[in-house]
């Protein structure tokens, strides 16, 4: 899996605490409902392009890759956003999340 952005890393070595809480918070807010890890990393995927934030759309594609998803997989969950969002946002979404399955197969 390719690592978080080193400017994430620098803050959560200066801010402990707010990564600690950070992290806890998103552990908290996925465990307990019917969704595996796996789907519940696609739909993260899913929000972030909604949300239209590269940067998140990154982190969630890495996160989903940890989760066990194919490339499939994570390619597909943008793919609904087309009718949400519009096609040229969901390319948009569809290329950041080939940035991290392309670093990734470059690692391997």
């Amino acid at each position: 899996m390719s690592e978080p952005p080193k400017r994430f890393l620098r803050f959560l070595a200066k801010h402990k605490y707010v990564g600690e809480v950070y992290q806890a918070l998103g552990e908290a807010t996925t465990q307990g409902g019917p969704p595996g890890p796996k789907e519940v990393a696609l739909v993260k995927v899913g929000i972030a392009a909604g949300m239209r934030h590269e940067g998140a759309v990154h982190a969630h594609a890495r996160q989903a890759s940890a989760a066990g998803c194919t490339p499939e997989e994570i390619r597909h969950a943008v793919v609904p956003a087309t009718t949400t969002l519009g096609f040229p946002s969901m390319m948009a979404a569809y290329g950041w999340v080939d940035d991290v399955l392309k670093s990734e197969r470059a690692r391997q």
